[in-house]
């Protein structure tokens, strides 16, 4: 096939942003790797904070997803694992148009191949590797990533994250729960598939052990053991789809660019699940190379190293305090010491008191 500006490794979401969003600057983009194929029992959810959505926007694909596919959090409970240690966040009290907006990942994946099967420049398939520049952006297992021989240092969490969808017997109201304790992190998101105003997403992370009996359980005993670690909370919680499970683990490639090639998303970086920032710092990614591959000097090519490493640069600082906050409150919860467990409860408490770190806490969280 003939040459193109920039080769895309990857299908998924990140893969497809970026295409989209380089395809509009007018470089021909091509993207290679297989679809992957659609499953009826796909259960994932994705939390997407401001910045991610404003770039959807701009991408046309968010007013393209269905009412039923994006559900806003209005209110949000931060629980710890003592009566009393919680932290509320309310989007109307903080003039915010929402805290973050929980969205079927089936659906915006769907939304994302459809923009891209009409965009100009863009088209499937493989460049026999004449591109200016290659974005990797295939997850946390890249290929590519280890044919060049960059390094991934992943530290295993020795947890394992279980996810399905719930239907509770009243309303949801846009309200998100999260509860922090030793050993496990759940949440309950928000979300108006299978049945509006009902549906919840759970995602629950625990000891690996602990996960995989949880997966083997019979529906019934699963709701059972979901109730007593949610308490009256949510009242009766039923299953409304299949379970999946993923190993947990942080992790960071030891080179995230080179002459003509330059890593994104999950192929640059993971982080734990429970502050549901993963995809967004892949759409932050796919935001700022967009725009420095834009603001290039007429001089500089696609591949420059020089402009590589000036999106390297400037994605640093977000990537790494990501990755270090989710590290600290994970192995800050994990801790079973009383003194421990008084000390972040009652660190919940005041920060639920304390209107103005509150709010910059929130902002923070909407715009990275």
């Amino acid at each position: 096939m003939d040459a193109v500006d920039v080769s895309i490794r990857g299908r998924g979401p990140v893969a497809y942003a970026l295409a989209l969003a380089l395809s509009r600057q007018g470089l021909s983009v091509a993207m290679e790797g297989e679809t992957p194929v659609p499953r009826v029992d796909d259960v994932r959810a994705y939390a997407l904070n401001g910045a991610a959505r404003s770039l959807l926007q701009g991408l046309r694909v968010w007013d393209a997803l269905a009412d039923t596919a994006v559900t806003p959090v209005q209110t949000m409970r931060v629980c710890g694992d003592a009566p009393g240690g919680a932290i509320h966040f309310d989007a109307d009290a903080m003039q915010m148009p929402a805290l973050a907006w929980i969205v079927d990942a089936v659906e915006l994946d769907n939304a994302l191949r459809t923009a891209a099967r009409f965009a100009p420049h863009l088209r499937a398939g493989s460049t026999s590797g004449r591109a200016a520049l290659t974005v990797l952006a295939e997850g946390k297992d890249s290929r590519s990533r280890e044919a060049l021989g960059v390094p991934f240092h992943r530290r295993d969490y020795q947890q394992t994250a279980l996810a399905t969808r719930l239907l509770a017997d009243g309303p949801h109201m846009g309200l998100a729960r999260q509860w922090f304790r030793s050993p496990d992190v759940l949440a309950l998101l928000p979300l108006d598939r299978p049945e509006p105003g009902r549906s919840l997403a759970l995602v629950w992370s625990l000891p690996t052990p602990r996960a995989q009996e949880l997966l083997q359980l019979p529906d019934a005993e699963f709701e059972r053991e979901l109730a007593q670690a949610c308490g009256a909370a949510e009242g009766s919680l039923k299953l409304a789809a299949s379970r999946c499970a993923w190993p947990l683990a942080l992790g960071r490639a030891e080179r995230l660019c080179g002459p003509g090639w330059v890593l994104v998303g999950d192929a640059a970086h993971q982080v734990h699940p429970l502050a549901g920032q993963g995809l967004n710092l892949g759409l932050a990614d796919v935001v700022t190379l967009a725009r420095v591959l834009c603001e290039r000097e007429a001089w500089r090519g696609l591949g420059d190293a020089g402009l590589l490493h000036r999106y390297v640069r400037e994605r640093a600082a977000a990537t790494q305090a990501m990755a270090g906050l989710t590290d600290t409150l994970l192995h800050l919860f994990a801790a079973s010491p009383p003194w421990i467990r008084e000390l972040r409860n009652r660190g919940l408490t005041l920060l639920d008191h304390l209107a103005p770190l509150k709010r910059a806490l929130a902002a923070r969280a909407y715009d990275d």
